[in-house]
């Protein structure tokens, strides 16, 4: 099957082109250095960016692909969770390219497109089912932390979630209190690797529970009354470095530790890690050692699909449809709250 697929759930807008299994062109036109003034995603921005990017990001990605729209026999699009106007954006014009083409269209889960990204592989890249094994999935993002049981392709549920920040979330809100740049995740990760993780103890919330649940607030907390307790603290770069390295190392404890005790009390061969923050060095490495010492496969989602992309979202779509899932119905609309089953 030869698909379109759109990504605009957040600030990224990106188009995919995907057949049997093979991505043939992924295009993501990032909104970073528009938000970097306001230190966070602006919904209304992130909207009129969309816009601005789709017809062009949609053209790249058909050219780079070497089809035309009139070849297209589908096309998919995220229809939820995210920012809801950003999601109307793309999964409106996926109902309308396939309505014009007279072409299906499915609306796509944007957790799952994620957690099934890390069978995502290769040069070119192409979906690797045909290695898939039941595994435990970790989905770590700004917006999410997820732990779900994978049992087989398409069949899955829910272990556990965050009751309230989501990892990555707890990572930006800890660089705004250090007062660096946005995206705050990725320069914290910077310091940290010249930082020592044990310069400082910070809570690992829920780590030792015996539910699949996770939570930062508390975290986040212990660091803005550490702050407060300690007015010279930001005044001393190398100091920074150090509160870097040990906070990362806080939230990389309980991500690694709850993961693997999960995998090992079900059984399973495979971890699966993906998500933005699954591109975090540290707990890429954490993760790949603890599965090591539990003799379980440890499969990580390459960096350019770990990130919102369009790619994951045809991949998605072609297996769904290979699997008889049926197309959305035209009058279909987003669902910006739409769990993962």
């Amino acid at each position: 099957m030869l698909l379109l697929a759109l990504e605009t759930s957040c600030d990224e807008t990106s188009a995919a082109v995907v057949r049997d299994g093979r991505v043939l062109s992924n295009v993501v036109a990032s909104q970073i250095r528009l938000h970097a003034e306001y230190g966070g995603v602006v919904p209304e921005l992130a909207t009129r960016e969309h816009l601005r990017n789709l017809p062009s990001v949609v053209a790249t990605a058909l050219r780079t692909a070497g089809v035309t729209s009139g070849q297209l026999e589908g096309v998919a699009a995220t229809r939820g969770p995210g920012l809801p106007n950003a999601l109307m954006i793309g999964f409106k014009a996926a109902q309308a390219m396939a309505f014009a083409l007279g072409k299906p269209c499915l609306g796509i889960n944007h957790h799952e497109a994620h957690l099934y990204s890390a069978w995502i592989a290769g040069d070119p890249p192409r979906a690797c089912f045909h290695e898939f094994e039941p595994s435990i999935a970790l989905v770590v993002s700004g917006g999410h932390t997820l732990l779900v049981q994978v049992e087989s392709l398409l069949h899955h549920h829910l272990l556990g979630s965050t009751l309230d920040d989501a990892a990555g979330e707890c990572f930006d809100k800890v660089a705004k209190l250090l007062g660096l740049a946005y995206p705050g995740g990725p320069e914290m990760e910077r310091l940290a690797s010249q930082g020592d993780p044990g310069a400082f103890s910070f809570p690992r919330p829920l780590m030792r529970e015996a539910h699949d649940d996770f939570s930062f607030s508390g975290l986040k907390t212990a660091v803005r009354y550490f702050l407060r307790d300690h007015p010279g603290m930001l005044a001393d770069p190398q100091a920074i470095r150090d509160l870097c390295a040990s906070v990362q190392a806080a939230i990389v404890d309980v991500l690694t530790t709850k993961t693997i005790k999960a995998a090992v009390r079900i059984g399973a061969r495979v971890v699966t890690a993906s998500g933005g923050v699954a591109c975090n060095l540290s707990l890429r490495q954490k993760l790949a050692e603890g599965c090591q010492r539990h003799g379980i496969r440890c499969r990580l989602s390459e960096k350019a699909f770990c990130t919102d992309n369009a790619a994951m979202i045809g991949i998605l779509a072609e297996e769904k449809w290979r699997g008889k899932v049926a197309a959305s119905q035209w009058d279909e609309e987003i669902n910006p709250n739409w769990e993962i089953a």
